[in-house]
């Protein structure tokens, strides 16, 4: 079953339009930039005009601070309708299958994972630690996005021990390594729980994860 967007399952509603009080004061501050464009070309020395370049690049810097606003605003409504959710919205998830970058608590079961490299990458590979951060196992995988399942085998066929492991991808390019970052465990949501305003969700395999910090639900299979 395909990956589904975390915020399109848990029902989350549309970003609200910005305040109101934003747009009059843009496009008060903007009726006054014309007027003050206005009066610059009205008395400019007509011997030595403005250069039309100029005045072009005021409009274009305006627009692009006005754009800047609106989006400001728009992401100030995005995080206050975010710290508004309702406990049963977040409850909601459990039981589902989420995706986090978290490390992996093997327990001698195949563990799901997404692993993608960079996109400029000529070479990804799988690295797996222990606890202590030592490397305990590398393999090269493709630098595409894919689901796979670890099995805890090294590439050697040996069988790690029952333990706890972070597990990344490595993106190289012309042998240097350009990017490493951690690869997406699945686990399920087995429970749901607020502190200090934010929502944390314990996982099948024991972790605990903020909501922020989950990237992908699905249901079961």
């Amino acid at each position: 079953m395909e990956i589904s967007d975390a915020s399109r399952q848990t029902g989350i509603s549309s970003v609200a339009p910005a305040s109101e009080t934003a747009s009059p004061a843009i496009a008060s501050d903007f009726e006054t930039f014309l007027r003050m464009l206005t009066a610059q070309i009205e008395n400019q020395d007509p011997l030595n005009p403005v250069d039309s370049t100029e005045f072009a690049t005021q409009l274009a810097t305006f627009s692009s601070v006005e754009q800047q606003v609106l989006t400001n605003d728009l992401l100030t409504v995005l995080g206050a309708q975010m710290s508004a959710m309702g406990s049963s919205q977040l409850f909601s998830w459990v039981g589902m299958n989420a995706y986090a970058a978290m490390p992996v608590n093997y327990y001698g079961d195949p563990v799901p994972i997404v692993t993608e490299g960079s996109a400029i990458a000529d070479k990804a590979y799988f690295v797996v630690r222990d606890e202590t951060g030592k490397e305990v196992d590398r393999f090269e995988i493709s630098t595409d996005r894919a689901e796979t399942e670890w099995d805890g085998k090294t590439k050697d066929g040996q069988q790690l021990p029952i333990g706890t492991y972070s597990v990344e991808v490595e993106s190289q390019l012309d042998g240097e390594v350009i990017d490493t970052k951690a690869a997406l465990v699945e686990a399920r949501i087995v429970e749901a729980r607020s502190e200090n305003g934010e929502a944390i969700f314990v996982m099948s395999t024991g972790q605990e994860v903020f909501s922020y910090e989950i990237v992908a639900l699905r249901e079961p299979a």
